[in-house]
C-alpha cells in the first residue's frame, strides 16, 4: 500500500518572501507582468470581498491567490525583474542621481564623519547598488522578509523615531507604494516618510550636491500607474507631493518603471490640501491606479 501524501499547509498572500539566496527560475518578462498585474487585481477584489463582509467570495479570491502562487510567486517575478538581464534593480538609476555626492561623502567618511542614513522599505536583497555604494548606513525592512539583513517590519507599524539619531537622510519605496491596495493607504504611507526623515534646514552644511539631494525619497512605480492612470498622471503626483513639502529634484522613465527623487524641502509634517480619488483621464484602456491624500 502506498504512502499516503501529506497535504502541505496552504499560504496565504503574506506568508513570505522567499529567501534571497535562492535564485528564481527565469520566466519571460511578459510572464512576469502577467503576474504582478494579476496578483495586484486579485488582491484590490480581495479587499472589496472583505470590506462588505462577502466571506464566500473572499475565500474564493484567496483560492485563486493561492492558485497563482501567492506572495511567493509575485516577489519571484519582482526578483527576476531586478535581475542583471532585466536591467537590474531600481538602485541604479539613485545611485547615478547620487554621483556627485559619492566623493563627498568618501572624504567626509575619511575624516570620521558618519554616513548617510537608509530606510529601505520593502527590501529585497542586501546587495544592490546602493548596499555596494558604501555611501549609507542601511536599514532593510520588509512586511515578510526571510532574507539575513532585512528586518521583518510593517513601515506602516515602525515605531516613530524618538529623536533626529531614529531619523534618515533617505527612505526608499521602490515598487512598493503600487502593492498597497487602497488608495488611501498609499497617500498614508507618503505622507508618513517625512515623520522618519531628517528635516533639511542645516544638516548638509555647505555642500550643493548634498542639500540639493537630502533628505529625500526614492520612489519607483511601475509607468501605468502614472502614464496611463485615471486618476494619477504626472502633473498631479508633483501637486500631491509638493502639498506634503517634497519638490522633484530627478526623474526617469522608460517603458516599464518611472524613477523619482523626491527631496524634502517643508520642516512641518503636513498635508496643504486634499487629493480625493477624481477622475482626470477617461477611456476604456485605463487603469484605476490612485492615491488619495487629506
Amino acid at each position: 500500500m502506498a504512502a499516503t501524501k501529506k497535504k502541505r499547509p496552504q499560504k496565504n498572500l503574506a506568508a513570505g518572501r522567499p529567501p534571497t539566496i535562492q535564485k528564481p527560475k527565469s520566466i519571460s518578462r511578459k510572464t512576469t507582468k502577467t503576474i504582478i498585474n494579476k496578483l495586484h487585481l486579485l488582491e484590490k477584489r480581495r479587499l472589496q470581498a472583505k470590506s462588505k463582509g462577502d466571506k464566500k467570495e473572499e475565500d474564493a479570491i484567496n483560492a485563486e491567490i493561492e492558485e497563482l502562487g501567492g506572495l511567493e510567486k509575485y516577489q519571484q517575478a519582482s526578483l527576476q525583474g531586478q535581475s542583471d538581464d532585466r536591467g537590474g534593480d531600481s538602485s541604479r538609476v539613485l545611485m547615478q542621481w547620487l554621483e556627485p555626492c559619492v566623493p563627498l561623502r568618501k572624504d567626509a567618511a575619511a575624516k570620521g564623519a558618519a554616513r548617510l542614513r537608509m530606510l529601505e522599505v520593502g527590501a529585497l536583497s542586501t546587495h544592490n547598488a546602493c548596499s555596494k555604494s558604501d555611501m549609507f548606513e542601511i536599514e532593510r525592512i520588509d512586511l515578510n522578509s526571510q532574507g539575513e539583513g532585512i528586518l521583518q517590519q510593517d513601515f506602516m507599524e515602525r515605531p516613530l523615531p524618538k529623536d533626529d539619531s531614529e531619523k534618515f537622510d533617505i527612505i526608499s519605496l521602490s515598487l512598493v507604494l503600487n502593492f498597497v491596495p487602497d488608495p488611501r493607504g498609499r497617500g498614508e504611507m507618503l505622507l508618513r516618510t517625512l515623520q522618519f526623515l531628517h528635516k533639511p534646514q542645516g544638516r548638509y552644511g555647505d555642500s550643493q550636491p548634498l542639500k540639493s539631494s537630502f533628505p529625500s525619497l526614492f520612489l519607483v512605480l511601475p509607468a501605468p500607474c502614472v502614464s496611463n492612470s485615471r486618476y494619477l498622471d504626472d502633473g498631479r503626483l508633483i501637486d500631491m507631493m509638493e502639498s506634503m513639502g517634497y519638490v522633484i529634484a530627478a526623474s526617469k522613465t522608460t517603458q516599464r518603471l518611472v524613477y523619482y527623487l523626491w527631496k524634502r524641502e517643508s520642516a512641518s509634517v503636513s498635508v496643504e490640501k486634499p487629493f480625493p480619488k477624481k477622475e482626470i483621464r477617461s477611456g476604456p484602456t485605463r487603469n484605476n491606479f490612485a492615491i488619495v491624500v487629506g
